[in-house]
């Protein structure tokens, strides 16, 4: 079901948040450049919630991309061992400059890097919720990402999560977020690509998916990222299943986060049918 039309206010009582934000939030459109003030503003809005008593997990995108401005690369590299590398450099650089920004509010991260492996088997598995738990007790703000050094995808070892909107619902699933919202470099769901066609309309709430809406939505992201709506929808379709709730908004200012948390009806609301019809969300 979707709805692309009915504007009402949300009641998401959201209290622990996975927010996940992307490559394309994070540097300047066409360059591995970081844009620092996206992040500042994401610093500022994050530590506020924990001000506020909300738990905050923070998923982010862009190892790859910083790397490949440190190293002053053009183009993603094409090989696995040199997109570990590559990752390896930015994701350094990337935590070092979120520890900076965080510290100007009073506000302690930690870095979770996880592969899929890890939450296949139920011991490490219940280890890296046991590891959250302890650090949203301790008022710590997680910062996760896939471990790309090490995350490879073959045939009888599988470790990467694919992208890092799979790993954001995956993470909500496993500590049981009240919500996840997604940032990105689009506004929200379309019935088309909003780029090439005017008329294409921006849902306001959506309560499944299927295989015919993930074929309309497109290929991948930008060069220096792994997504697009296809990898979202499957991301919503994990929190769905899990019955929990998805806003996918444009990151290009993070304090949309409020207007969210506020109950705005911006972006796209992925929900449960009956959460939808109890809260009257749709």
């Amino acid at each position: 079901m979707k709805n692309g039309g009915n504007m009402n206010k949300r009641d998401l009582k959201a209290k622990r948040i996975v927010i996940k934000i992307g490559t394309s939030s994070l540097l300047y459109p066409n360059t591995s450049r970081l844009n620092l003030r996206a992040i500042e503003r994401l610093a500022f809005v994050l530590s506020d919630l924990k001000n506020q008593g909300k738990e905050v997990v923070l998923v982010s995108s862009g190892a790859i991309g910083v790397g490949m401005g440190r190293l002053g690369l053009n183009r993603r590299p094409e090989t696995i061992p040199a997109q570990q590398a590559v990752a390896s450099v930015g994701q350094g650089e990337l935590l070092g400059i979120y520890e900076r920004e965080f510290q100007h509010y009073g506000k302690s991260v930690a870095q979770m890097l996880l592969t899929r492996d890890v939450l296949v088997y139920p011991q490490s598995k219940k280890n890296v919720f046991n590891a959250f738990q302890e650090l949203l007790q301790m008022n710590v703000i997680p910062i996760v990402n896939e471990n790309d050094t090490v995350s490879v995808d073959e045939l009888d070892h599988k470790t990467k999560f694919g992208d890092n909107d799979q790993l954001s619902a995956i993470v909500a699933n496993l500590i049981d977020a009240d919500l996840l919202i997604m940032l990105s470099d689009i506004d929200g769901f379309y019935s088309g690509n909003p780029m090439s066609n005017p008329s294409a309309e921006l849902y306001h709430t959506v309560t499944s998916i299927d295989a015919s809406i993930i074929q309309a939505a497109g290929g991948r992201g930008t060069k220096f990222g792994t997504g697009g709506m296809v990898t979202k929808l499957k991301a919503a379709k994990r929190i769905l299943k899990n019955h929990q709730q998805m806003v996918l908004a444009n990151g290009k200012n993070p304090r949309i986060i409020y207007n969210i948390l506020a109950g705005e009806p911006v972006g796209t609301l992925f929900a449960p049918k009956e959460v939808v019809t109890k809260e009257g969300l749709a």
